[in-house]
């Protein structure tokens, strides 16, 4: 039986300026759908798990489409809530080039997914034969609500048995509604298997200054021992189109590496991290550590050239990049 994976968090529609324009320049948008947690589930759907995403998108047929979009990748769309009150949440990206950065343009007040009631979900049947909930950081920085929905999501999760992964994904922006991350992030991971937190992460959402991953590691188990995993990627832009991408892992006292990659030509970063993320939950399901981080650091690689936020490689494309096979050559 495949393993089915839930992921929990809003989806948003992406407009695009073509052809590296900037905003003032604009004429036409490019419109994708993503968003973190449902990235995760696109990219661990074209893997061959059974994949089923939880969220909310009003009622209308932009909200349709988004739906749409979703089960066009094979992911399991039933649980998601469409209702009459809130709106599509947009983000506007202007792609950088050369030493221009890239940049976004928020849109998403008053959501749907913002004004989601907590009870409306029936976890007894989203989480039947489940094995994996994602969560990331930005649903319980929406709003009181959401925060509420990843909570009650991350216990039910737990009182099935689940292997719960959280993307701490800290921004700064989005909490607006009176409570500062570190009020709220502590009580999510304590029944989170998985995080991914990077230094900034854990400063800002769990108040741990540590200039080292390893010690910030040490110090996060001592206070939430539930967690046996812990990683992130580095980046390094030498320009908005040219980066370098490494990651690491902590797990079970023991410090992983991957390889590092040049990235000289990037498509389209955004949701590389997602990339990452779904690979690391098939590693990590069907791979030992070392080739459990390496699968995952591929995958966001190969996400650095497709277009749209979420990345449609297979396993064996994975691997193949894993190996060093067939890097880049025209396959017939």
């Amino acid at each position: 039986m495949k393993k089915r994976i839930i992921t929990l968090g809003e989806v948003l529609m992406r407009l695009t300026v073509p052809n590296n324009k900037r905003f003032v320049q604009a004429t036409n948008y490019e419109a994708f759908f993503g968003g973190a947690e449902a990235n995760v589930a696109v990219s661990l759907s074209h893997f061959g798990l059974a994949t089923a995403h939880v969220t909310a998108f009003p009622a209308h047929d932009i909200g349709k489409s988004a739906g749409q979009y979703l089960r066009s990748h094979g992911v399991d769309i039933s649980h998601i809530y469409f209702t009459e009150k809130g709106r599509m949440g947009l983000y506007f990206l202007e792609k950088g080039t050369m030493q221009r950065a890239s940049r976004i343009i928020y849109d998403r007040f008053e959501s749907s997914f913002s004004h989601i009631d907590p009870n409306v979900f029936n976890w007894d049947i989203i989480f039947k034969d489940a094995h994996w909930l994602h969560w990331s950081g930005i649903t319980p920085a929406l709003s009181q609500s959401a925060a509420v929905l990843c909570r009650t999501a991350i216990h039910k999760a737990k009182e099935f048995g689940l292997t719960v992964s959280g993307d701490i994904n800290y921004r700064r922006n989005l909490w607006q509604y009176g409570k500062q991350p570190h009020e709220v992030i502590p009580e999510l991971i304590q029944k989170t298997d998985v995080v991914i937190a990077g230094l900034s992460d854990f400063r800002n959402c769990l108040e741990i200054d540590k200039e080292d991953f390893e010690a910030a590691c040490l110090n996060a188990v001592s206070k939430y021992p539930h967690i046996h995993t812990f990683a992130t990627t580095h980046r390094v832009s030498l320009s908005a189109t040219h980066n370098k991408l490494s990651a690491v892992m902590w797990k079970a006292q023991k410090m992983y590496t991957s390889k590092i990659y040049e990235l000289p030509a990037i498509t389209d970063r955004i949701g590389g991290g997602d990339a990452f993320m779904a690979g690391l939950i098939y590693g990590l399901l069907y791979r030992e550590p070392q080739q459990a981080l390496d699968f995952a650091i591929a995958a966001s690689v190969l996400k650095h050239g497709i277009p749209g936020d979420a990345s449609l490689v297979t396993v064996e494309e994975t691997d193949r990049l894993v190996t060093g096979e067939n890097t880049g050559r025209l396959l017939r």
